[in-house]
């Protein structure tokens, strides 16, 4: 939502795909955060394969059978191309490649309609697959660029997450501006953008997730605050401050009406929000799991973690939680009833997004380079079975 996102040098971009480095908790011999619960030791077949630069978001299609990763092509003295690389769920081939014109970040599947919508990040645009028959379909610009004081034209904002609500043909994607952050909102049947929602706060908005039954969409931004969009009306209904102040990717609970929040304790995100927030002071060292209550905000549990929690996934039958620990280089599995950590799993260097196939009950994770990789190196997908 660590979500997820361009490889950058600048501070902007360490802030919004989490790359530096940050401190860790102290560790008990098991290597669990000293606080939390000793993992279950039944552990996961887990396989590995590297596949191709700068990989970032993926999903698994059950329809399709198929796991679908972005590969933006990376940065480096040598980029490959950008493409979204299907995959084979059981061995993780590569079964077919389609082509992109803008490099691939983020990622949203409407499996009802064999729909793979693709964030071009750096182009402010998404571009819309079909799955079925792996092609390109269509490609929506969000918006235009415009003149900055320095008389060069730019976009205003740059994207992380994408959530597709199917019955209601949207597409909802996250823009970030210190200048203030929106919501873009799609109609997927038109692909025109129909409403831009401002109001989701004048800092970096990583986190973002839909509740279909209650009609709402929540962001987290830089700022602590949860802020909720009314999906009737598209418009701001609520702004929750809440003690997080890292807060990143976002999972929901339906059942319980509950958020789960990555709170990820970046030091160099500590130091863009003492530059960009007015009085800010830091309370927090994160790099701890939080959840909250969908309706209020109201904090009702904090777990602590490994270092740089980002992404999660939320396996709400079998009651479990995934979560990417970027710094750490892990994946951990807690019992999302309890919070009892249950397995924590070694994916270094940097466990980057999730993706699960719930029939079989296997996770999938994009894993990134660090920075005594090559540049040009291939990246990787890890595939859990449990």
């Amino acid at each position: 939502m660590n979500r997820s996102m361009l490889l950058a040098t600048t501070l902007a971009a360490a802030v919004l795909f989490a790359l530096a480095g940050c401190q860790t908790q102290p560790q008990n011999r098991d290597g669990a955060a000293a606080s939390a619960e000793a993992p279950v030791r039944s552990a996961p077949e887990v396989q590995r394969r590297a596949l191709a630069q700068g990989l970032y978001e993926l999903v698994y299609s059950p329809a399709q059978d198929a796991v679908f990763v972005a590969s933006s092509g990376g940065f480096g003295p040598t980029p490959g191309p950008s493409r979204i690389l299907r995959l084979d769920p059981g061995t993780l081939d590569v079964r077919a490649e389609i082509p992109l014109e803008r490099k691939a970040f983020g990622v949203a599947l409407d499996d009802e309609n064999d729909r793979l919508y693709v964030g071009n990040t750096v182009d402010t645009s998404v571009t819309v697959l079909d799955i079925a028959a792996n092609k390109v379909v269509g490609r929506v610009q969000l918006e235009q660029k415009v003149k900055g004081a320095d008389g060069k034209r730019r976009y205003a904002h740059d994207l992380r997450e994408l959530v597709v609500d199917p019955a209601g043909k949207r597409l909802y994607v996250t823009g970030h501006s210190e200048q203030g952050s929106v919501l873009f909102v799609v109609d997927t049947a038109t692909l025109q953008v129909i409403e831009t929602v401002a109001g989701l706060g004048n800092a970096k908005a990583p986190g973002l997730v839909l509740d279909t039954r209650g009609k709402r969409v929540f962001a987290s931004n830089l700022l602590g605050e949860l802020v909720v969009v009314d999906t009737a009306t598209l418009e701001v209904s609520q702004r929750h401050p809440t003690g997080i102040e890292q807060p990143m990717n976002l999972a929901y609970d339906p059942a319980g009406k509950r958020l789960f929040v990555t709170d990820q304790g970046l030091a160099m995100i500590r130091d863009y929000q003492a530059t960009s927030i007015p009085g800010f002071q830091s309370r927090n060292p994160g790099n701890r799991i939080v959840v909250l209550d969908a309706d209020s905000g109201r904090e009702l549990h904090s777990i602590p973690s490994e270092a740089g929690p980002l992404a999660l996934r939320l396996d709400a039958p079998r009651k479990r939680l995934y979560v990417t620990h970027r710094q750490a280089g892990k994946v951990t599995v807690y019992d999302s009833k309890s919070y009892r950590l249950l397995h924590m799993l070694e994916l270094p260097t940097h466990p980057n997004s999730l993706a699960l196939d719930e029939r079989r009950n296997v996770l999938y994770v994009s894993i990134k380079n660090g920075e005594g990789d090559p540049k040009d190196g291939a990246e990787s997908v890890a595939r859990i079975a449990f």
